[in-house]
């Protein structure tokens, strides 16, 4: 099974150009650490840190419908219940499934698997 980087998806009620043109399809993909790092620097970002999720979307939504180019202006055209669901779907796409390792009680010797939590810390252990 390939690595999947884009994800097709459709609007629940699709973005309306100036044309009157209904784009309901699309394909956003996966964030990279600059999608996340860069627009932290954004002025837009510094005085209101919600414009994050737009400025994000921006550069992670590839296509929308027939446009040649979805950008800040598009995304702030959504319709909220639009903006909702591809800020959840690039939570989904984008969050990290915890590592699982294989291993075997030393009692019993059931073997089972274990996620592994490299993102959190145990207090008390060294």
């Amino acid at each position: 099974m390939a690595f999947q980087t884009e994800y097709e998806f459709e609007l629940p009620r699709g973005y309306v150009d100036e044309q009157g043109t209904l784009h309901k399809r699309g394909v956003m993909r996966l964030a990279t650490a600059a999608d996340e790092i860069l627009p932290m620097k954004d002025p837009r970002v510094q005085s209101n840190p919600g414009y994050l999720s737009v400025i994000l979307l921006a550069r992670v939504v590839t296509k929308l419908g027939d446009l040649r180019h979805i950008d800040t202006r598009t995304i702030e055209k959504l319709f909220t219940a639009d903006l909702t669901y591809l800020q959840s779907l690039y939570r989904h796409i984008n969050e990290m499934e915890p590592p699982k390792l294989h291993t075997a009680c030393p009692k019993c010797d059931h073997e089972f698997e274990v996620e592994v939590d490299f993102l959190s810390v145990t207090e008390g252990h060294s």
